[in-house]
């Protein structure tokens, strides 16, 4: 994971293998009112002890518990726009306090136009589900909504909006999809779109398969290691680095490639990086790898598949308008903006996880003179953002006012402000090193405004429990004197985190080891 070095805690941790299998990685979403996603209306009305689910809710749920809360832990998760003041930023930092915002289905005057469903897939990122299903519905990906991207080698459970489709022409294309991954359920009208970032958390059911000690350890058994390992995590929290998913791990070319390429508006070198095949001869590596070749945008549409929307998108533009800097533009802006976006995220995602490792590195666990807190101090509900960022003062440093867990770190963007320490100064030099040191993070050309956000630094896990599986997954007794032996039991793990918070990221804390 790009500039991912730090760890919150020491505990030696264990080894073992995630996602050997979809099915092994489910995530399912929990909506702003604290309710778990199902596949089954049914299930949810007798959850709801026959009680309709709420008007506003964009999908029939299950309610969840209440998170408990670390100590003297702010559960504000606001932390400010990203790209546009009515849009949270990719994968779900919320709405400010206060918002009245709720998940779409709000009826106003008129009916309602737009249908709403729960997505279901399997080894499929949520963008190319959309390309699979815009396709089969001829409509464009932008037509659809939803509130963040979804691990790929994963089943997951997300709720989507759709424009100018009815719910009876989503049922008809059920069993086309269903041979791509994908399934509906919970089909409905509904009056609103989705925005990113709106949703309380995702719930997580993982097995951790292949159990082993780390290398180097052999002083106790397993089962203690496992033991400290969590209870470890749920007293400290974890570090809240963006996961690998957000820039295309294991490609060989990376998300925040193309959104560096983007923001220097080098547009020929994003388009190129765009088109980059992977290591492998199926029909859209092979279609990629002839455009590089040859720049030829026609020939590259006629070997592409119908489901690739996106590329052909861009390829239709670069066709008419050629592969130089004014067509590979137009190409750009020939995809929705969400997707444009997309990549500038990433790159700034990348920097504020290298920041972060700064910050760890250099400072610890310690608040330090310059580092920003999120204030609850003076302010109101006018109050701007950057109103309710506190640079801590040296009295405050002496004092221990703040604690690590109230510590947020910028997303880059034009209206941010940055710590007044060493990490402040990083930013600046990291920036100069990609050639940004005068970039307002703005591209005109494309439409694209990035004013910037915060994200804390520390994250908690919420409603953890775990058991151990035999080899046929049934449940073993795990008595205070019994013993775990290496690889020939599994994990079985639930926890909640908050939006834009990474399963993987806390598995690596409290597994040790990269993943």
């Amino acid at each position: 994971m790009p500039g991912v070095l730090s760890m919150r805690s020491n505990h030696i941790g264990f080894q073992g293998s995630v996602k050997t299998s979809a099915s092994d990685f489910i995530v399912r979403e929990i909506d702003t009112l604290g309710r778990l996603l199902s596949e089954s209306t049914a299930e949810t009305l007798r959850a709801f002890g026959d009680t309709p689910a709420a008007p506003n809710s964009c999908c029939p749920q299950s309610p969840r518990r209440p998170w408990p809360e670390p100590p003297e832990l702010h559960r504000e998760e606001v932390l400010g726009p990203f790209d546009s003041p009515r849009h949270a930023p990719e994968d779900g930092l919320l709405p400010t306090k206060g918002s009245t915002e709720h998940m779409a289905g709000a009826a106003p005057e008129g009916g309602c136009h737009e249908a709403g469903f729960t997505l279901r897939k399997e080894n499929l990122e949520t963008l190319e589900a959309i390309s699979y299903l815009s396709s089969e519905l001829g409509v464009l990906p932008s037509d659809f909504s939803y509130t963040g991207i979804k691990d790929k080698k994963a089943i997951t459970y997300q709720a989507m909006v759709v424009k100018k489709v009815t719910p009876e022409r989503l049922k008809e294309i059920g069993s086309t999809i269903e041979k791509k991954g994908i399934k509906m359920y919970n089909i409905h009208s509904v009056c609103q779109h989705l925005r990113l970032g709106q949703l309380k958390g995702n719930h997580f059911d993982i097995i951790v398969r292949d159990l082993k000690h780390q290398s180097n350890d052999s002083s106790a058994d397993l089962k203690e290691r496992i033991s400290e390992a969590f209870e470890n995590v749920k007293t400290k929290g974890f570090v809240n680095y963006y996961g690998p998913q957000r820039f295309g791990h294991g490609q060989n070319v990376q998300t925040d490639q193309i959104g560096l390429a983007l923001l220097n508006e080098e547009m020929v070198k994003a388009i190129k990086l765009f088109f980059t095949p992977e290591d492998t001869d199926d029909p859209v590596n092979q279609a990629k790898r002839y455009f590089l070749q040859s720049d030829d945008a026609k020939g590259t549409l006629a070997m592409l598949p119908e489901f690739k929307v996106r590329e052909k998108m861009l390829l239709r533009a670069l066709n008419r308008y050629g592969v130089n800097h004014e067509g590979c533009t137009r190409g750009w802006l020939s995809i929705p903006h969400s997707m444009r976006i997309f990549y500038i995220h990433a790159y700034c995602s990348k920097i504020w996880n290298e920041a972060t490792s700064f910050r760890f590195m250099t400072y610890g666990s310690k608040v330090v003179e310059g580092d920003l807190v999120l204030s609850e101090e003076n302010v109101d509900e006018n109050s701007s953002l950057n109103d309710r960022v506190h640079v801590v003062t040296a009295p405050e440093e002496s004092a221990n006012k703040y604690a690590i867990h109230q510590v947020v770190l910028p997303m880059v963007g034009h209206s941010i402000k940055y710590p007044n320490n060493k990490v402040g100064q990083w930013y600046h030099e990291r920036l100069a090193k990609d050639g940004l040191q005068t970039c307002r993070f703005r591209v005109s050309a494309l439409q694209l405004n990035t004013p910037g956000c915060y994200r804390h630094i520390l994250k908690y896990i919420h409603n953890l429990s775990y058991h151990f599986l035999e080899d046929n997954e049934k449940e073993i007794k795990t008595e205070e004197d019994s013993h775990v032996n290496e690889s020939k039991a599994s994990l079985l793990l639930s926890f909640d985190l908050d939006p834009s918070c990474y399963a993987t990221v806390c598995l690596r804390e409290i597994m040790k080891c990269d993943l």
